[in-house]
């Protein structure tokens, strides 16, 4: 992989940073986001209201700049809500045109609340402007350059059309309140949270690099693992079209490019759990798919890879960077408490036989200065 690409997803790494410091178990959603701009797919995301979905969106959009669009949909809204209003005075010429200006037509991203209280014509324009890039509209005829679009729900539309509609989001995301163990990390991150502004630390020319290197990856090595894994979720009566299959491969090469290689391996396979379309489809696919994703880790997206495959091997990178933070940090006096915790987590992750040589010496050092503080 060719320095600029690298340098790109170096940057992206400090821009979801950025965007997820202070949100608690929201960091694989912001992640997500940063897996769906890169292989310009779509993400829906499903969670009870009142669980960060919209902040993660509008911070990590934030962080990466660009012209940005968000909407809460309701039974009302109106198509010129989203896409602009008729130009009166090209009407009065007999021309049907579209004033799109600061609207969702010219957004680079776009987070769609509640979307699926859309009527049968924003659906309808939607699904020009998300599979096509295109915005059509009586004589108004644009390309868009939509990079990403979030769309969010409360749960997923029993209605068959809804549904349909649904799976044109390649990734599915489901997302819970806060557990009990982690309300005070809640209270401390969502009021620091209130305190800081976000600057952008990226661009859409970072985004548009890493997205030009996603067709030249060699997907041939891990095609006969990826078919397969699809083969292991037929059987276990989790269906995949032959649409979302296919374009799976456009996440994993995706996830190859942000690690920084050309070549897709068994690494990169994990977003293939994201392209499931239920909550209860992805828990079985992690069971399914266990051995197959025994080595999926990443250098850059740590929560989304633990989150999908929940497995030791995914959780190296961040326990190895959080080693790293404490080591290279003040010695203040919350080090020993947060270094002791970290160590307890590394054991119960990882035996003596079988510690991995990235956290060895990281390890080694922690109980040193542990012991030393």
């Amino acid at each position: 992989m060719n320095t600029p690409v690298k340098q790109a997803a170096a940057t992206l790494r400090d821009a979801i940073r950025e965007a997820a410091d202070g949100l608690i178990n929201r960091d694989h959603l912001a992640e997500l986001m940063i897996l769906g701009a890169v292989a310009q797919e779509h993400l829906l995301v499903i969670g009870p209201p009142g669980t960060a979905k919209s902040a993660v969106v509008r911070r990590v959009a934030q962080s990466l700049g660009g012209r940005y669009f968000e909407y809460l949909l309701g039974r009302f809204t109106e198509p010129s809500e989203l896409f602009g209003a008729v130009n009166l005075g090209k009407l009065r010429d007999g021309l049907v045109e579209t004033d799109v200006g600061g609207m969702l037509p010219e957004a680079d991203i776009a987070f769609l609340d509640e979307v699926f209280l859309g009527s049968t014509a924003i659906l309808n324009t939607l699904l020009g402007i998300l599979n096509e890039r295109q915005f059509r509209r009586g004589h108004t005829h644009i390309a868009c350059p939509l990079r990403l679009c979030v769309a969010a729900s409360n749960a997923l539309p029993d209605d068959d059309s809804l549904a349909a509609f649904a799976d044109r989001f390649l990734l599915h995301v489901f997302v819970e309140a806060v557990p009990d163990a982690r309300l005070e990390d809640l209270l401390a991150g969502g009021w620091a949270v209130g305190q800081r502004a976000i600057t952008p630390r990226a661009d859409m020319a970072t985004l548009d690099a890493l997205h030009r290197a996603v067709p030249l990856v060699d997907m041939q090595p891990v095609r006969a693992d990826l078919a397969q894994a699809v083969r292991k979720l037929r059987g276990a009566q989790i269906i995949l079209s032959d649409r979302r299959i296919v374009k799976a491969q456009q996440l994993i090469a995706a996830a190859a490019v942000l690690a920084g290689r050309s070549v897709a391996t068994r690494a990169d396979l994990w977003p293939l759990v994201y392209v499931v379309t239920s909550a209860a489809g992805q828990q079985s696919a992690r069971e399914t798919l266990r051995e197959l994703l025994a080595e999926a880790r990443h250098p850059l997206l740590h929560a989304v890879v633990e989150t999908a495959v929940q497995q030791p091997l995914a959780r190296i990178a961040r326990l190895a960077e959080s080693a790293d933070q404490l080591l290279g940090g003040a010695r203040g006096d919350a080090f020993r408490g947060a270094a002791e915790s970290l160590l307890r987590e590394i054991d119960a992750n990882f035996g003596k036989d079988n510690l991995p040589p990235e956290l060895s010496a990281r390890r080694a050092q922690l109980v040193v200065a542990v012991q030393g503080a």
